[in-house]
């Protein structure tokens, strides 16, 4: 009789070597769950523009806040990341960027253009913003 050798039924995470490609695909799945809540913050800032200069005191207040700022810097970083790993896993649906180091580049690509551009839009904001 052959000896049974004893797997795992499935892949586990305990079974692999994390790799920044598998960390940042969980990433893209987070910021996807983040961006519904940004987009109630979103929603929230739109219907209090149209409902009257009371509504939209409040929501800049609590915008303008550290928190509320803190939150709007996080949904601008999840909508940049979750838009440059979208693409990542789009070159991937058309069959390039397998190789490792094309795999790593593109990774390496989706994080730091991810918070580059997050600083990038908040300079430009601010700039034009005047600070507010």
């Amino acid at each position: 009789m052959t000896a049974r050798i004893e797997r795992p039924l499935s892949p586990h995470l305990q079974t692999y070597r994390w790799t920044l490609t598998m960390a940042l695909s969980i990433v893209h799945r987070v910021t996807g769950l983040a961006l519904y809540f940004g987009t109630l913050l979103l929603a929230w800032w739109l219907i209090a523009a149209a409902s009257g200069p009371t509504a939209y005191a409040h929501v800049q207040a609590f915008t303008g806040s550290f928190i509320g700022r803190l939150i709007v810097f996080g949904y601008t970083w999840a909508l940049l990341h979750h838009l440059l790993s979208g693409l990542r896993h789009f070159v991937w649906d058309l069959g390039y960027g397998f190789k490792p180091s094309e795999r790593e580049g593109l990774t390496w690509g989706a994080a730091i253009g991810g918070i580059s551009l997050t600083v990038l839009v908040w300079i430009v904001a601010y700039t034009i913003g005047g600070g507010r």
